[in-house]
């Protein structure tokens, strides 16, 4: 299954908009995904003493990493906030195991922002999942002028319903090649 991460605390995101969207879209083209939002996931339960160590599963937190390490790909829905990714995405990444969560993962990434789209949170988490030797899909997606192009859960930009479409569809034939191979966990 797909693990939609969509990548922010803030409630009522635009992230959690976008990530009801893609998994829509993976559902259309036959592959099953959830949705794990930062919002309201419990990150606060978190005192530091989880660092290199075990984290309570019965948590929600240790829940959703639990579903990182099952998955067979994630997909990153992300704003841009102050030049890179929230703060409550790399609290939330520190507490993954490596190399259970990272290694050999197929990830996928949609950036969401201003004038750029995103550009910047998305080529930083790039760095942090190249350097744990996930499997990074080519094909991201950068949501340029968000607040104006996404109204009551729909996007009006006909370019960017093709874009997350076309992802969707291909990031699943992604990790089914990567799998018919064994080369991704």
């Amino acid at each position: 299954m797909i693990q939609i991460i969509s990548g922010t605390d803030r409630p009522e995101s635009r992230s959690f908009e976008i990530s009801k969207i893609s998994q829509n879209l993976f559902k259309i083209h036959g592959s099953e995904s959830n949705i794990i939002n930062l919002c309201g996931l419990g990150l606060n339960e978190l005192n530091g003493q989880q660092y290199g160590g075990a984290l309570n599963e019965s948590s929600s937190v240790g829940n959703a990493v639990q579903l990182v390490n099952q998955a067979s790909g994630l997909l990153f829905v992300v704003p841009e906030y102050n030049g890179s990714f929230p703060g409550a995405l790399k609290y939330f990444i520190d507490h993954w195991s490596y190399p259970d969560s990272f290694e050999s993962r197929p990830v996928a990434f949609i950036g969401l922002g201003g004038q750029w789209g995103g550009l910047r949170s998305v080529e930083h988490l790039q760095g942090v999942f190249g350097y744990r030797n996930s499997y990074i899909f080519p094909e991201r997606v950068f949501l340029t002028n968000i607040w104006e192009k996404l109204k009551d859960g729909l996007i009006s930009d006909a370019l960017c319903n093709e874009l997350l479409e076309k992802q969707a569809e291909n990031f699943i034939k992604f990790i089914r090649a990567l799998r018919s191979e064994s080369l991704s966990c």
